[in-house]
């Protein structure tokens, strides 16, 4: 895969050695994530909207309401910059200046194009509903056609970005190692519990559910 493009817009300056630019970990981190926060500005004022996002090859896919605001800027056009994180842990130094935290992030930046096919509008609901149980969309009905022209889609290509993540524990200072406080880290991470079956359903829990995690 080739790498994510680097601009002076997306190069790390503040502690570059946690700084990636490789796409192949950027996928792994944009297909572990449910929520993308994306920002844009319009008429001068900044705005940022968190959503539930899909990858669909080298393209974020992004949808809505289709009288949404945000998506009848993005389709015209409108620069986009998108932001999605995984927290992996709390780190506690000795020092409450040292305290952090463990993440893997990926920011994008670009352009987005309105998705109006309906045959990609089908691959793209597909693809919504995949990414959050895999194989979902081969089990449930597919959107109707007035489902479609109410919902905007958007395709952002994934070219310019860049990934940076920290991991270990607490960086403390040599003079603090002696303070008489626990310090480590508490590990954190996305879980999902038991599934809730709605009332009006006869079908058994697929094995799908009762196994879910995220990737």
């Amino acid at each position: 895969m080739k790498p994510l493009v680097s601009t002076p817009r997306t190069k790390h300056h503040r502690k570059p050695v946690r700084g990636s630019y490789d796409r192949e970990l950027a996928y792994a981190i944009l297909d572990e994530a449910l929520v993308a926060h994306v920002g844009f500005a319009v008429d001068g004022a900044p705005f940022v909207i968190p959503m539930f996002y899909a990858r669909q090859g080298d393209s974020l896919i992004l949808h809505g309401a289709a009288a949404s605001r945000f998506l009848e800027h993005g389709a015209a056009g409108l620069p986009l910059c998108v932001t999605v994180t995984l927290l992996d842990a709390l780190v506690l130094a000795r020092s409450a200046f040292h305290h952090s935290v463990n993440y893997r992030s990926v920011v994008l930046m670009g352009t987005a194009t309105e998705i109006v096919e309906r045959e990609a509008k089908l691959a793209a609901a597909a693809a919504f509903v995949d990414h959050a149980v895999a194989g979902r969309s081969r089990e449930v009905r597919a959107p109707t056609d007035k489902e479609l022209g109410a919902t905007k889609m958007l395709a952002m290509p994934i070219d310019e970005g860049s990934v940076k993540m920290r991991e270990g524990g607490p960086i403390d200072d040599v003079e603090d190692f002696d303070v008489p406080c626990w310090s480590g880290i508490i590990p954190v991470a996305l879980t999902a519990s038991t599934p809730l079956a709605d009332p009006r359903t006869h079908e058994p829990v697929p094995a799908t559910l009762t196994s879910y995690r995220r990737r």
